[in-house]
């Protein structure tokens, strides 16, 4: 291991106790730091965000979360300041992003090298952090899972999220065409963005949508709701055209197991791919093959975040930091990042 006697020995740490409101969130303010073990790093978090995905477990309601309590953070972005057996020692002074899952709210963090990507020079790193999970969740699933093509028209619910926001300027970066739904209140900044804005509550959304949409049908749609919403989708869809879902939020805002509306949704999926309509709709999973096929899904990590970071860099996407807020304020920020008022992410700066 590459070793450092400057190395820290203790770090702030959010811990999520159990099923809390978010000011039962606690601050630790002397946990301790480990050392990387084989193919690990340590990291000096310098900036980490909120996502749908700790909203859910917050309630724990997202699927597979770590028993109570646990530290959350689903990303972050820091200098690396030392690497573990067989992990690449030329990382260690290096910014990196990394996919976590689960323990990015902290000052230090001991991340898989797998799973993080250099940083381009020149990028802050609140700004990388902001399209580190949404920005490569964004791209692959405009261009792995849908195979967009330029002058294609997509749907896309959320907009105004972290993953939907990335995921319209990606689009039109490619030469689509994108109708939004999201609430009334986001319409006006999304026509300034050059795409029509639909009202995903709307009762008659199908039509309202047709009515901006090619006489054929849409390409794509790209849904988090599930549900109702799912079917909608999938009806909107032309001969050729795929629905990427990739969360159930209708059933996540419920009540009661994930499981039963989960296994429906997959099946929904599996027999409407049986049809013989030239549609196709798939559950998109940003791990999917983490465990089973680890060279190919870190090539794909590598080469998929490494080009969105690096867009980002050259001015061609935006990173949307709705807010910034120091880690210890953390009660604060996800008070704001639940309100579902903002345009973009919520970063907390460590």
């Amino acid at each position: 291991m590459d070793t450092n006697t400057s190395l820290p020995t203790t770090t702030t740490r959010i811990v999520l106790p159990g099923l809390v409101e978010p000011d039962g969130l606690v601050v630790d303010l002397a946990a301790p730091v480990g050392t990387p073990a084989a193919g690990e790093l340590l990291v000096a978090v310098e900036a980490t965000g909120i996502s749908y995905a700790e909203q859910a477990m917050r309630r724990g309601r997202y699927f597979a979360q770590p028993p109570f309590p646990f530290t959350p953070g689903y990303d972050l972005v820091g200098t690396v300041l030392a690497a573990g057996t067989g992990a690449d020692g030329g990382l260690v002074g290096r910014r990196v992003a990394t996919l976590t899952k689960t323990g990015a709210w902290t000052g230090h963090a001991i991340v898989a090298a797998r799973d993080s990507v250099v940083v381009p020079d020149g990028l802050a790193a609140d700004l990388a952090e902001a399209v580190t999970v949404n920005g490569v969740t964004a791209w692959q699933m405009l261009h792995r899972a849908a195979r967009v093509e330029a002058g294609d028209t997509i749907l896309v619910f959320g907009a105004n999220g972290g993953v939907g926001g990335l995921l319209i300027q990606m689009a039109q970066h490619s030469g689509v065409h994108v109708i939004a739904a999201a609430s009334p209140r986001h319409h006006e900044s999304l026509r300034a963005r050059g795409v029509v804005p639909v009202d995903y509550a709307d009762p008659d959304l199908a039509s309202t949508v047709r009515r901006s949409a090619p006489a054929g049908g849409l390409a794509a749609v790209f849904d988090n709701v599930g549900g109702e919403t799912a079917r909608t989708s999938w009806s909107l869809l032309g001969r050729g055209g795929t629905l990427v879902s990739y969360a159930i939020i209708a059933a996540v805002s419920g009540t009661g197991s994930l499981w039963p509306p989960f296994l429906r949704h997959l099946g929904r999926i599996l027999t409407w791919n049986a049809l013989p309509n030239g549609k196709r709709a798939t559950f998109y999973d940003l791990w999917a093959g983490h465990g089973t096929r680890g060279k190919s899904y870190r090539r794909r990590l590598d080469e998929d975040l490494t080009h969105v970071l690096e867009l980002v860099r050259d001015g061609v996407l935006t990173a949307n930091v709705a807010a910034r807020f120091p880690l210890t304020d953390i009660s604060k920020a996800l008070e704001l990042a639940e309100s579902r008022t903002l345009d973009g992410k919520v970063v907390l700066v460590p």
